[in-house]
């Protein structure tokens, strides 16, 4: 039996409910599908009985892809890499279906290297993603809340986010030490565009690198005090990091850019 590793933030999904509500979420019958981080290899049997066209996996651990490949042969293209290594851009012909029960450890590192580096088009139809509810809640967060923050702006701007649901760690083996919660992602047809996104992950960082200080400190540090896009925007500088809307940061990102060529 193989063993999880903690060090690679394993956590493999077994709840036979969990596993075929995950695969239900889309129709994905002669589709290009990509499930990242497969382990032993569970929610992938699932994908396969839906017969998708292509199936291509992800998985880090050289052991867990000797495994798949034996108990797959050639059903599936294993790729045996590091995901935050892998350009998913140009892997793929068609749009493709994203399942995921990502490592803890670097899931939300592998969320925004996917937002900013989106291009003009969605290289995925959708993500069906699962992260620990704690992280889930930051990203579904709504401003005016102790949760919204970087996460919640960064992962909105492009992406309207739905939670399926909650799920508790008798579910998985190991079972990890919190609850875990699937969300599905899917791409907005209108968002505000940015040249380039690395701004909004810098604008986001200075604003929130002290969210408990009102926004004078880091709109001074962005804008030298320049008023005008404090009137345009109408914001208030006395309120706090959090108590600014998404649609805000997105035209704070978008004034910084005019600023700076």
């Amino acid at each position: 039996m193989i063993k999880p590793k903690k060090s690679l933030g394993q956590n493999f999904l077994i709840d036979k409910n969990i596993l075929y509500k995950i695969v239900n979420l889309k129709d994905i019958k002669n589709k290009t599908v990509l499930e990242i981080g497969p382990g032993t290899g569970n929610l992938t049997s699932c994908i396969l009985k839906q017969n998708p066209k292509k199936f291509y996996v992800i998985e880090k651990d050289n052991e867990l892809s000797v495994n798949l490949k034996n108990k797959f042969n050639n059903q599936l293209k294993i790729i045996n890499r590091d995901i935050l290594t892998v350009d998913e851009t140009k892997l793929f012909e068609d749009k493709v279906t994203v399942f995921g029960n990502l490592p803890y450890n670097i899931s939300t590192e592998i969320l925004s290297k996917w937002i900013i580096n989106l291009k003009n088009d969605f290289w995925f139809d959708c993500l069906i993603l699962m992260f620990q509810k704690e992280v889930a809640n930051r990203i579904t967060a709504d401003f005016n809340t102790s949760n919204y923050g970087r996460l919640s702006i960064i992962c909105n701007w492009k992406l309207n986010i739905k939670k399926i649901c909650d799920i508790k760690p008798s579910a998985f083996y190991p079972k990890p030490k919190i609850d875990s919660t699937l969300l599905h992602f899917y791409p907005k047809k209108k968002f505000i565009k940015i040249k380039n996104p690395t701004n909004l992950e810098k604008i986001t960082r200075i604003f929130f690198n002290q969210r408990r200080k009102m926004l004078k400190k880091p709109y001074n540090q962005i804008f030298n005090g320049d008023e005008r896009v404090l009137n345009k925007l109408n914001i208030n500088l006395n309120l706090r990091p959090q108590n600014l809307n998404l649609e805000t940061y997105y035209k704070i990102v978008c004034e910084y850019e005019k600023l700076n060529g």
